[in-house]
């Protein structure tokens, strides 16, 4: 839910890199309306800043000795969840952005962000908005918009076996799944009573029924 960003949004960063911290808290410290009250080089350290200054966000680095930010994140979600987490790192690959997403990031851009990107994504995690880098948006809206692989219903059974189940629900005598699928008749018989079996079922209208609840019958 978006909210009202602070006048002044006080924010607390953590970088385990000394130039790399400086440049940042320099950085921040010259946007309007920023300011920085707490600087840090570890997770723990970042942490304590944080139940010190009561900032609105804090900005953190995921590789950090001491305690990673993954578990910084995961922390102050329990002890201050009123503080936004903007994760700031060089890593993109989809484990750390989701990870840092479950541990409760609001925002995730890769360093090398321009500063007014880096301002932008402050105000807006300050203001309850979740936001992300573009390569990051990308793959986000990728993730979400792939549907989950479909569960096997039945993994018990062998690819031919599942391949002439899928016949049978689709109407198919024996006959016709040898011709269709260049099997001896005899062969399909033994695979029909694996399935049953293997099904638990006692004939071939109970396995059809079962396969066309989960979804098989396609000819």
């Amino acid at each position: 839910m978006t909210q009202s960003a602070p006048e002044v949004i006080r924010v607390v960063l953590a970088d385990d890199h000394p130039v790399v911290r400086a440049g940042l808290a320099a950085l921040l410290a010259s946007l309007p309306g920023i300011e920085v009250v707490g600087v840090a080089s570890t997770g723990r350290e970042a942490i304590r800043e944080v139940v010190t200054t009561h900032p609105d966000v804090a900005v953190l680095d995921l590789q950090m000795p001491d305690l990673d930010g993954f578990a910084a994140t995961r922390e102050l979600a329990r002890t201050a969840p009123a503080v936004a987490v903007l994760v700031l790192t060089m890593f993109e690959d989809d484990d750390s952005v989701f990870a840092a997403m479950r541990a409760g990031a609001r925002g995730y851009l890769v360093k090398g962000a321009e500063q007014e990107e880096i301002a932008r994504a402050i105000r807006a995690v300050a203001a309850g908005e979740a936001i992300f880098g573009p390569g990051v948006a990308r793959r986000v809206l990728s993730f979400f918009s792939t549907p989950p692989p479909t569960a096997d219903p039945f993994p018990e059974l062998t690819t031919r076996e599942r391949e002439i189940l899928n016949l049978l629900a689709a109407g198919l005598s024996n006959a016709a799944i040898g011709e269709r699928l260049s099997l001896a008749s005899k062969t399909v018989a033994n695979n029909v009573s694996s399935i049953f079996t293997k099904l638990n079922v006692a004939d071939r209208s109970t396995a059809i029924i079962q396969a066309r609840n989960a979804g098989l019958g396609s000819p």
